[in-house]
């Protein structure tokens, strides 16, 4: 733990040249530009600001959609920053935790998401708080008990892409086809799609992979590697998952949960919205002055790919090999397989899209942290010469979609956004302060910095070549006035 975590260490084995030395100053500026603002909030952990502390909330354990955040955090800013009116705005909607505890505060809210697994989660959230609970419940334990799948001679093959192949057992694969199968038999289409889901929520933990960051991670028994040494432990059968999901919701329903059904507890309930596809196009079409609340984590500059993560899900939600290429593309540049995207300049008015670049160009520690990556990757000495493309795009993005939340956000409302700086090469990326100089520049006021008590380490790549140091990881609150 750093002794004062306002601090970061900037040390590194790498020869102190002209760049490195202008990196490192450009770095202790914008530094000192944020002291005051960087506080250390201690009702913050890890725990809240990650999926853990949902893996015991009605509803939202349903689905572990592991790079969300907490109801609880949400409910943290809303009660502290006191918006108790309005609508509600997250861009990066991942399974809704930002809409869901919002609607439950009486909030409209609005959700914008590019993955269908999000999409999937959503559309069912909010159709189970549309629908009956008696008639839910019914379908629900009555598959408990009766397994029809079990029955069902006529199976509904996967439709597997190249990386999903082989990750269930034989029989576990047999399972899930007639499960899919028996699925076809039910008339009602709402019904129909929150057993799918159900099976959506199991899949991995009936499978031989496990969601690790970058990738999915196979276990030995698969026989896809046969040099893996993995073992991800006791792997449920198919009986055994869908059983104990199908339990959990019903168990969820009996409880009525507020986030689950608001209107049959709240007398004043919000209303979620759905906007599927790329933040970057959809927030150009909201209107100016719309929300009272933004509150986000994008995805991180960390190289992590969720269409591999969660191939798993878009595979059985019908995403064919074309499909997940253009999704990976068109999701906000965080991985070294992302292109530079095309036509960014006609998805946004003029004035935006110059005043973003600006901003962009203008931010003098993210050039010349760039310009020394760009040197390290002339030389070979970048593990991969992609995270120049990926740094750069990722704040160029950013830019964009910061200044656009400018303008939607109205006047004394906030923005909230839960991110961790990374390092790549030895150096920190204060992801923290550069788009916090993107927000001033759009028309925020930097209200505070949060700090978390504990940061993040680094890959053991990074602490191997360059040293253990730990990176902040904070929640940003940005005000326009």
């Amino acid at each position: 733990m750093l002794k004062n975590p306002l601090e970061t260490p900037f040390k590194t084995v790498f020869p102190h040249g002209p760049l490195l030395e202008e990196v490192e100053k450009q770095h202790s500026e914008l530094e000192k530009k944020y002291e005051t603002l960087l506080k250390v909030n201690r009702d913050l952990n890890r725990t809240l600001v990650s999926f853990q502390a949902n893996k015991q909330e009605a509803g939202y354990r349903w689905y572990k959609f592991k790079e969300g955040y907490s109801s609880s955090l949400v409910s943290y800013y809303l009660n502290s920053l006191k918006i108790t009116s309005g609508r509600v705005l997250d861009p990066f909607a991942g399974s809704g935790t930002s809409l869901f505890t919002a609607t439950d505060h009486g909030l409209e809210t609005y959700g914008i998401e590019l993955l269908p697994i999000g999409q999937e989660i959503m559309w069912v959230r909010r159709a189970i708080a549309q629908t009956k609970k008696e008639k839910v419940l019914d379908l629900v334990n009555k598959w408990v008990l009766e397994k029809p799948w079990k029955k069902e001679r006529g199976i509904q093959p996967l439709p597997h892409l190249r990386i999903t192949k082989g990750a269930f057992s034989q029989d576990t694969e047999i399972s899930i086809s007639k499960y899919l199968q028996a699925i076809e038999k039910v008339t009602d289409k709402t019904l129909r799609r929150i057993l799918r889901f159900a099976l959506l929520c199991i899949l991995e933990e009936i499978s031989f992979t496990r969601k690790d960051g970058q990738y999915l991670r196979w276990d030995y028994r698969s026989g896809r590697n046969s040099l893996s040494t993995f073992n991800k432990g006791r792997i449920k059968t198919f009986e055994e998952g869908i059983v104990g999901k199908l339990a959990e919701i019903s168990t969820d329903l009996l409880g009525v949960s507020e986030s689950i059904f608001p209107s049959e507890t709240k007398e004043k309930d919000g209303k979620v919205n759905l906007i599927k596809g790329s933040c970057l196009e959809q927030v150009t079409k909201l209107k100016s002055g719309h929300f009272n609340l933004i509150i986000t984590s994008p995805p991180y500059c960390n190289r992590y790919d969720y269409t591999r993560t969660y191939a798993l899900e878009l595979m059985l939600l019908g995403a064919d090999e074309k499909r997940v290429k253009e999704l990976r593309q068109t999701m906000l540049t965080c991985t070294v397989e992302n292109k530079e995207k095309e036509n960014l300049a006609d998805k946004f008015s003029k004035g935006i899209f110059d005043r973003a670049n600006l901003a962009f160009e203008s931010q003098k520690y993210l050039a010349e942290a760039i310009k020394y990556l760009n040197a390290l990757k002339d030389t070979d000495s970048l593990n991969n010469p992609g995270i120049v493309r990926m740094v750069k795009n990722y704040f160029y993005e950013l830019s964009l979609l910061i200044f656009e939340a400018a303008r939607v956000t109205k006047k004394g409302g906030y923005f909230v956004m839960v991110n961790d700086n990374v390092r790549y090469a030895g150096i920190h990326i204060p992801v923290d302060l550069i788009l916090s100089d993107f927000a001033t520049d759009a028309g925020f006021v930097v209200k505070e910095i949060q700090v978390l008590p504990r940061g993040k380490g680094n890959s053991s790549q990074q602490m191997g070549k360059h040293g253990r140091t730990e990176t902040r990881k904070c929640v940003y609150i940005w005000q326009k006035l």
